[in-house]
């Protein structure tokens, strides 16, 4: 099908450049117009403009910095839902966001795929070629709303997920920035203090000649190795940086460290409630949606983040493919509490699996924030203990030099 490259002014006054395939010039100024642009130009496209379109290079109206926010998509998802649910087409519904749009990654993103709409393509694969944006939950969500004939329903589920997945993800972020603060604020103290204030009474000590204790002696060493020999420090940090990066991308290293986290005091136990809840919200999202259930475990799978729990999903899905349960396998790997198999297997036996998955998530959403909390109230007064401990040992490392002049003056 011939391409036509057109240059067109959208609603609001601005510039656009764009390639729609169309049979010929009148249908691409037709194609053009149902886009909610007013075409300027409309000509046979070369491949320089194919690779311009490629590129989206834009005039400067259209300068846009950073990438795409989940809120972003959050909020497209669910009036893309409601217009369809009004009643309009998906082209038409898709060309309303791209004109309420300001300038921004996701509104290129749209006009690509209503572009791909246009030339024959369904909605799930357009939004195939954009991973970064939709990942294969949101791919395959919208593959089994198409199916079903039921997409606003399946898009309003997909935001209610995200939201409630953003909304988890907020809280902890919250909860942590109290002691993360302080923790900034202590350590730019010391440093502070060890780079000026130590240097400083170095000096008088040198003048006066004073013997110094063993304390003042590790704590001037302190100063002057990070004032004057710092880039060791960064160089050691780089190092583990890089080092820990290549090693995670070794299989064998990568599952001995989640198999340690996941049995370290208080912090294995909260990855676990956490990891619980991404597995059941996904998992229970998908299916309800009418996502096959080998296919739903395979993208629950990769949702996870924890190889150990990986593992254990994939034990799962090679079960089921012989004709097995869900309950029975995922008891098997001893990873999942057994409060939470006990319940899959109630929701299997009464064929209302979804539901009992979502319910799931619901109370270890629940636990991981109390598990939040929990940790955040011991490690407020663990900070203070240790923080005040280290300032103290500053302190009395610098006075202690003091106290042994006063001695010697006094004496004299």
């Amino acid at each position: 099908m011939p391409k036509y490259a057109f240059r067109a002014m959208t609603k609001d006054g601005k510039d656009h450049f764009g390639i729609v395939d169309a049979e010929s010039q009148a249908l691409a100024i037709q194609d053009i117009r149902n886009m909610g642009y007013y075409p300027t130009s409309v000509r046979e496209a070369k491949k320089s403009d194919e690779r311009r379109a490629r590129r989206g290079k834009r005039n400067l109206n259209e300068l846009y910095f950073g990438g795409i926010k989940t809120k972003q998509i959050v909020v497209m998802t669910r009036q893309l839902a409601t217009l369809i649910d009004a009643g309009l087409p998906l082209l038409r519904s898709l060309n309303i966001l791209v004109q309420q749009l300001k300038p921004c990654k996701l509104k290129d993103i749209l006009r690509e795929i209503s572009a791909d709409i246009q030339g024959g393509s369904t909605f799930s694969e357009s939004l195939g070629k954009h991973p970064k944006a939709f990942d294969r939950l949101y791919v395959n969500m919208v593959r089994a709303g198409e199916v079903g004939g039921m997409l606003e329903v399946v898009l309003n589920r997909l935001a209610d997920y995200m939201e409630r997945r953003e909304a988890l993800k907020r809280k902890v972020r919250g909860a942590l920035f109290y002691p993360v603060f302080v923790i900034v604020l202590a350590t730019a103290i010391v440093l502070f203090l060890l780079m000026y204030v130590v240097p400083t009474f170095a000096e008088i000590f040198t003048e006066m000649d004073v013997e110094l204790p063993w304390m003042t002696r590790f704590l001037m060493a302190t100063g002057d190795f990070l004032l004057f020999e710092y880039w060791k420090i960064l160089l050691g940090m780089s190092t583990a940086v890089i080092t820990l990066k290549i090693l995670r991308k070794i299989k064998f290293v990568n599952s001995m460290t989640d198999r340690i986290v996941l049995k370290m005091p208080l912090v294995g136990d909260l990855i676990t409630k956490v990891s619980v809840a991404r597995f059941s919200r996904t998992l229970g999202t998908l299916i309800t949606s009418g996502v096959p259930i080998l296919q739903s475990l395979k993208i629950t799978k990769e949702t996870i983040g924890n190889e150990v729990i990986e593992n254990a999903i994939q034990k799962v899905h090679d079960s089921i493919k012989e004709g097995d349960t869900i309950a029975a396998p995922l008891e098997e790997t001893k990873v999942f509490p057994p409060m939470v198999v006990n319940m899959i297997d109630v929701g299997e036996e009464t064929g209302a699996l979804d539901a009992m998955l979502i319910k799931i998530a619901d109370i270890y959403d629940a636990e991981v924030e109390a598990a939040v909390e929990a940790m955040l109230r011991l490690m407020e007064p663990a900070l203070i203990v240790f923080l005040g401990g280290i300032i103290g040992f500053i302190v009395i490392s610098l006075y202690l030099p003091l106290f042994a002049l006063a001695d010697e003056l006094s004496g004299a």
